[in-house]
């Protein structure tokens, strides 16, 4: 059984800041991708912003230059650094994590609870 279990989320000022982490446990041979989505009310669930396990990143047009991702590959963990935070910056924010569970499996999605941002004044 896999888990990712996120925090950091809150209520935060535009122009604030907040990192969110998420950790995966359970039975984990390998994380090829962690990463984070998000989504608003009305609105598609929609990537953040991805990190490979061995360094790449994506992001989103609208994150580029205020977020950033990182990983810690020894702990499972993946990390949202947001800075700069803006109203539209409002979501539901979701863990993901593409994990094989033992040598010959085929990668998974997993996905945490979801932590909510409001970015308001």
């Amino acid at each position: 059984q896999v888990q990712l279990v996120e925090s950091g989320g809150g209520l935060v000022q535009p122009g604030g800041s907040l990192r969110l982490s998420c950790a995966a446990s359970g039975s984990i041979f390998a994380i090829n991708v962690m990463g984070w989505y998000r989504q608003a009310p009305g609105k598609e669930r929609e990537l953040v912003a991805r990190a490979t396990s061995g360094g790449g990143t994506n992001y989103a047009d609208s994150v580029k230059g205020r977020f950033t991702v990182s990983r810690d590959n020894a702990k499972n963990t993946v990390y949202l650094q947001m800075n700069s935070l803006k109203p539209e910056d409002t979501a539901v924010y979701y863990c993901n994590a593409e994990i094989r569970v033992n040598w010959y499996s085929r990668p998974q999605d997993y996905w945490g609870q979801g932590t909510q941002v409001t970015v308001s004044s």
